[in-house]
């Protein structure tokens, strides 16, 4: 058994400038103290940019991270990724970008055509994650995914080339079954291992047979990522079998370890992330250790590097 050493890429991380005041998720959180599925988000109510990712991740061999939307508002489309492209892209750092366009405007065609006309957009995110409790629901209403008009948009997608960052709860995956089979041209990125919120005995059975039901879907891949939101006193022993059951029921060529940066940071430091994640792949084979730090990431995301993490020019 030898533990992975080799070029990391990570597919899920934020970044986010406060100054600008165009994140009210984190507005709100700093204004009035709201607490969300991960608990108090005190920690990371301050700006995060490359610099400070830069510095998480310094000691991990990452070679080039892909940015998913960061809930910046709604009032201002296509905002974040003209943003993203000033920043600092050295070391491979947000050279691919996960976008946010709201899938049931009436907007919704053009803004996707226009981010899709940016080379840095490989996909879009839309979160579906709704719970009764307000402060751990990310989406308006329960129904998103049948909605007609949601699906309206979600249909531009994969004619444009994009894939769909999938974030839900576990009781969404029925639904979220129905839509993957309803669009199978469309590649699905189920995020942060689907979400297990509730640790109960009941609610980890549910995750469980879910993650099994969308594991046999052909159109959808895995992060595995941020399961220590939902875990917060975690130790190795407590995410050792989330992992397993992500990997038994997707597969380590379908999978991809991912950081989920700064917010992961709110229980786990960068290290401590990514050191779980390397002794839970120890055992595996060289190829599939690849697969989960590297290969499954390039390939998704089309990054386009060579195995070695250099660009392919």
């Amino acid at each position: 058994m030898t533990r992975y050493s080799g070029p990391v890429i990570d597919p899920h991380h934020h970044l986010w400038d406060l100054s600008l005041k165009r994140h009210p998720w984190l507005e709100q959180a700093r204004d009035e103290g709201e607490e969300m599925v991960f608990g108090s988000l005190a920690p990371i109510l301050c700006t995060y940019g490359v610099a400070d990712y830069r510095a998480d991740a310094a000691r991990q061999n990452v070679v080039a991270t892909v940015h998913v939307e960061a809930g910046w508002s709604d009032d201002h489309p296509l905002e974040e990724t003209r943003w993203l492209d000033d920043l600092d892209h050295a070391d491979g750092i947000a050279c691919r970008y996960v976008a946010r366009v709201p899938l049931h405007a009436t907007e919704a065609p053009a803004l996707l055509e226009r981010e899709a006309a940016n080379p840095r957009v490989v996909g879009i995110r839309d979160i579906v994650s709704w719970h009764p409790e307000p402060g751990k629901s990310f989406a308006p209403n329960p129904a998103r995914m049948t909605d007609p008009a949601w699906r309206a948009g979600f249909a531009r997608l994969a004619p444009l080339g994009l894939t769909f960052d999938l974030m839900l709860y576990p009781w969404q995956m029925d639904e979220a079954g129905d839509l993957m089979r309803a669009f199978p041209d469309t590649l699905f990125v189920l995020n942060h291992g689907g979400s297990p919120a509730d640790r109960t005995a009941e609610g980890m059975a549910l995750w469980r047979r879910g993650l099994a039901l969308l594991g046999a879907e052909p159109n959808v891949r895995l992060k595995i990522s941020d399961l220590v939101a939902y875990d917060n006193d975690w130790t190795f022993d407590s995410l050792h079998p989330v992992v397993e059951h992500c990997l038994a029921s997707f597969g380590p060529s379908r999978c991809m370890f991912a950081s989920d940066f700064p917010v992961a940071g709110l229980h786990a430091t960068f290290d401590e992330v990514y050191g779980v994640f390397r002794r839970v792949a120890e055992p595996l084979s060289e190829d599939e250790q690849r697969a989960l730090f590297f290969t499954t990431a390039n390939d998704t995301y089309r990054l386009g590097l060579t195995s070695r993490g250099e660009t392919n020019v």
